[in-house]
């Protein structure tokens, strides 16, 4: 049998649907995790979908994922761009990590355009807003496969 994929959310992603809809659109996260999910189970695969707004505690479910999981689909939010500890997280992980972000980070604040996450990420899709998260089920399934 299979473990589960990962699917891990960062900081403010539980505002997705108000916050910014001009940006991330108007999808809520439980509108992502239901088409997620579905998703998945055209795959076989199950998803183990979370959310955040704490560091440490995402570095936990990383760390968990190690042994409870076949990958992990992360949207790390602002994170990916400041955080070492979810960097050396993944760096520990002997598993495939997909990086999504609804919004394209390079079109963005300058600030923006370091990310941490994609250095450790078979993958990153980045500014195709909710199908993003979907075309990384698809790869994740393609990747747990082979």
């Amino acid at each position: 049998m299979i473990l589960p994929v990962y699917v891990l959310n960062g900081p403010n992603l539980n505002l997705l649907g108000v916050r910014e809809p001009e940006i991330y659109g108007k999808a809520t996260l439980r509108d992502i995790e239901q088409a997620v999910d579905a998703r998945a189970k055209t795959h076989g695969l199950n998803v183990v979908f979370r959310q955040s707004n704490h560091e440490g505690v995402l570095v936990d479910w990383i760390q968990e994922a190690r042994t409870q999981s076949c990958g992990v689909i992360i949207n790390p939010g602002a994170y990916s761009h400041t955080s070492i500890a979810i960097y050396d997280a993944f760096k520990a992980l002997d598993k495939p990590v997909i990086e999504v972000h609804l919004s394209n980070p390079h079109q963005r604040e300058s600030f923006r355009h370091l990310d941490y996450v994609s250095k450790v990420a078979k993958g990153v899709i980045t500014g195709l807003g909710i199908n993003g998260y979907l075309y990384a089920i698809d790869a994740m399934a393609e990747l747990v496969k082979a």
